[in-house]
Order: C-alpha cells, then sequence, then structure tokens
C-alpha cells in the first residue's frame, strides 16, 4: 500500500482501533482468491495483533488458505469529493478515505476455538443473542459450525492512511467540510462524521 507522510494514519494503536471500528474486511491471497469476512482483532496477541475470522467450508479458498500470507483490505467512510467545494483554482474531482491494510500468515483453529471465534463475533455486534437459545441453540449452533472453517492471522504488517484534505489549505477544508454537509449522499454524511471524530480536515 502506498501510503503518503501526509495522510499517515498514525501509531499502530491508531491502526487497531480503525480495525476494531471497520471489521469486515476483503481477504486476499497470493493466487488471487478473495473473500469478503469480518475479522475481529485481537490487539494484545503477537507484536501487532492477531485478526479472527472464518470462511464457508465450502469456499475455495477455505481449501487453500492455511499458510498462506494473506492480505486483510479494511474499507472505512469514503466520498467523491468535488472541486467546485475548493476555494482556490484550478482544481479536480478527488476521493477522500479511510483504510488500513494488514498482512499475516494464516494458521487455521480448532472447532473450539471455531465455536470461540463465533461467539466473539456476536458479542461485539449482537451480545444478547448469545442468551437467547431459542433462536441459537447450543446443538443447532454446533451442527452449523461443521460448515465453516476458522482461522487466525498473525500480523507481520500493517500500514493505514487517511486521506482527508488534510494537506489542502484552511479555506479548501472548509469548503469541502460545507460540500459533505450539504449532500444527500450517504458516504458524504458517513466521511463527514468520520472526518468530525477525528478532527482531520475540519479546516480549524
Amino acid at each position: 500500500m502506498h501510503v503518503a507522510d501526509k495522510w499517515n494514519m498514525g501509531s499502530v494503536a491508531d491502526l487497531q482501533q480503525f480495525i476494531s471500528q471497520n471489521g469486515f474486511a476483503v481477504l486476499v491471497s497470493a493466487n488471487f482468491n478473495a473473500s469478503h469476512v469480518p475479522l475481529l482483532l485481537a490487539s494484545d496477541e503477537g507484536e501487532m495483533g492477531v485478526l479472527y475470522g472464518h470462511l464457508a467450508r465450502a469456499n475455495s479458498h477455505a481449501k487453500t488458505i492455511h499458510g498462506e500470507q494473506v492480505l486483510a483490505i479494511f474499507s472505512g467512510p469514503h466520498s467523491y469529493i468535488s472541486p467546485t467545494w475548493y476555494a482556490a483554482t484550478p482544481a479536480v474531482p478527488t476521493w477522500n478515505y479511510g483504510a488500513v491494510h494488514a498482512v499475516g500468515r494464516v494458521e487455521l483453529t480448532s472447532d473450539e476455538q471455531t465455536l470461540k471465534i463465533i461467539d466473539a463475533t456476536i458479542n461485539k455486534y449482537e451480545p444478547t443473542l448469545l442468551q437467547q437459545d431459542n433462536i441459537m441453540p447450543e446443538q443447532y449452533k454446533s451442527k452449523l459450525a461443521k460448515a465453516i472453517v476458522g482461522f487466525k492471522i498473525v500480523l507481520t504488517s500493517i500500514q493505514g492512511q487517511d486521506k482527508l484534505g488534510q494537506h489542502r489549505k484552511m479555506e479548501d477544508q472548509q469548503g469541502v467540510v460545507a460540500g459533505l454537509s450539504a449532500s444527500p449522499s450517504l458516504d458524504a454524511k458517513q466521511l463527514l462524521n468520520y472526518m468530525q471524530q477525528k478532527n482531520i480536515g475540519m479546516g480549524v
């Protein structure tokens, strides 16, 4: 991943926080097998963290992934940026975004560990579901677990970029904020909220 110094996301902790908040990833192998999967980060494991996830056993990716070095791409909010929003001209359209690339080697997990990954995923996104045995009884969950393959990725490299217009003059940043605020696009609103949370590119 090319990361310009002016858009570097920051420390490993900053990158890990981004992953935790944007956990749906594209997992890519060297043979161009790619899968869209939710991944959980254990930031306190390994030097840079360990990712946990699962694939459908029927997915051909699951048959080749053990031992592979893979790339996990995490995308955050993003939006089109119009040059008409800038105070300065000439200018061209661009696209602003946040993204993290994480590289590591895959190890398959045991059936017991895979069930723990499933529970941890549910606990993150819908913790009350774990108490609703009528919806997801243990026997049913164990049966479905046989149809998936759990894995972990021990990270060896992690890079992140926040391209949020922070390199532009204050007047241009303020124009982008105004443009995103006025846009009916959901992408624009999500990007503006992300910029506000990080206080980047806000023209202040």
